[in-house]
């Protein structure tokens, strides 16, 4: 059924509350951002009819055969560490999330938002619409501040970074992404809550709320990892970061400096490169090229840097290895790919889990569409442990002092929802 709606805002408020409702959910909120390749402004599913849960060793093969046997919607998620999969990697450092490695499910319901059109899959249309409207939605207020730990000081981030650069004048890597992590023990939030305050304070274009059963994935993701749009790959890897001002004059100086900043530069065009090699494992000879280089794209927190990379799908690629294939993304890894993950374990001081990993859905077209996993808040409401990563870019001419101060601009619209600063 399809049908106009007058308050799309308010519907959406509505429709998350009523989701989250469900042990297993997933509200995908493009928040009005629009390019060449969006497709929905706003999918949400709940409720599972099917689902897979699946460990690195056979998840792509696994999520293979659930995708030929459930071939309309699926939504779910991969974590970082299918890296151990696609290479003959490990993970030791601890996990204090416990995500499954690949967690997929085929929905009971299924509504999507187009071009301010509501369309509602399910045997029970009525009675989805009556119990959104019934919904209450409350005051996005404030929520009482939570104290952040960090898994690395300052000073042992600065020696970290610099020990890394070590590794790249000997030739190991070219760039790293290296990534911290702060948390918190035995919290209680409400999820629906901190991710209705991270959305409204920055509004992303892969914003998502992923609910499996006591877990949670609360994300304002600027970053596509990867669609497919009938025979075409998109990536748009996202190298380069400043802070926004609040002075218009100020903020467009800042803006121009990332623009014309080398380091910037070298960052992104490292990561297009790898990219770009990725992509050919997919695609039709000769068919990957660089649709933008060095685009500047400003959200409210901060202006990024953002290129985009595309090619035409071998038609004996699926989609699923098509993934596989690129995973994980060239911008939070480094290049070479496979030295540059092996270093990250040896300096991280926690497993990843599903921080850069990917958020999404396939549809019943054949089409999908993944987000990078970042500026995101990780909750395991079982254990009542709080997760928030945040990384940069570690090249030769990186500043220790500036990555750190990188990390904490990239995290610095999650400390305002806690209420919290480190």
């Amino acid at each position: 059924m399809t049908i106009p709606i007058a308050n799309i805002d308010l519907f959406k408020q509505k429709a998350l509350h009523w989701a989250a409702g469900f042990d297993v959910a997933c509200y995908l909120d493009s928040n009005n951002f629009t390019d060449t390749y969006s497709n929905y402004n706003l999918v949400i599913a709940a409720g599972v009819k099917q689902e897979l849960n699946a460990s690195a060793g056979t998840a792509f093969a696994q999520l293979e055969q659930f995708r030929n046997d459930h071939p309309g919607w699926l939504l779910g998620f991969f974590t970082y560490d299918l890296k151990n999969e696609v290479e003959q990697l490990s993970s030791k450092n601890a996990d204090g999330l416990q995500f499954p490695d690949l967690y997929f499910f085929a929905p009971e319901h299924l509504i999507t938002i187009r071009d301010n059109e509501l369309t509602i899959l399910s045997d029970d249309t009525a009675g989805i619409l009556s119990a959104i409207e019934q919904q209450v939605v409350p005051d996005i207020s404030p929520i009482a501040a939570i104290r952040l730990q960090s898994r690395l000081s300052q000073a042992d981030y600065i020696s970290s970074v610099n020990n890394i650069k070590q590794h790249i004048i000997r030739g190991d890597i070219y760039v790293s992404n290296f990534c911290q992590e702060f948390y918190a023990t035995d919290t209680n939030i409400d999820a629906v809550h901190v991710f209705s305050r991270l959305n409204e304070l920055s509004p992303t274009p892969f914003s998502c709320f992923f609910k499996h059963y006591q877990q949670y994935a609360l994300c304002a993701s600027p970053e596509r990892f990867l669609a497919k749009r009938g025979t075409k790959l998109i990536s748009q890897p996202i190298k380069g970061t400043a802070k926004r001002q609040a002075d218009a004059g100020q903020d467009n100086i800042v803006k121009h400096q990332l623009k014309t900043n080398q380091k910037e530069l070298q960052e992104n065009v490292m990561i297009v490169d790898l990219v770009r090699n990725d992509l050919t494992h997919s695609a039709k000879p000769g068919s990957v090229k660089t649709e933008e280089l060095f685009g500047i794209y400003s959200f409210n927190q901060v202006h990024q840097m953002i290129s985009t990379v595309v090619c035409e799908l071998r038609d004996d690629i699926s989609p699923v290895q098509a993934i596989k294939n690129t995973f994980p993304m060239g911008s939070m890894t480094g290049a070479p790919k496979i030295s540059a993950m092996q270093l990250m374990e040896k300096y991280e001081r926690s497993k990843r889990g599903l921080y850069s990993g990917a958020i999404g859905y396939f549809n019943p077209d054949g089409d999908f569409d993944f987000n990078v996993v970042i500026r995101s808040l990780l909750y395991n409401a079982g254990n009542k442990y709080l997760s928030f990563h945040a990384g940069s870019a570690i090249t030769y001419d990186a500043d220790a002092e500036k990555e750190y101060e990188e990390c904490l601009i990239k995290a610095e619209a999650v400390f305002k929802v806690l209420g919290t600063f480190p």
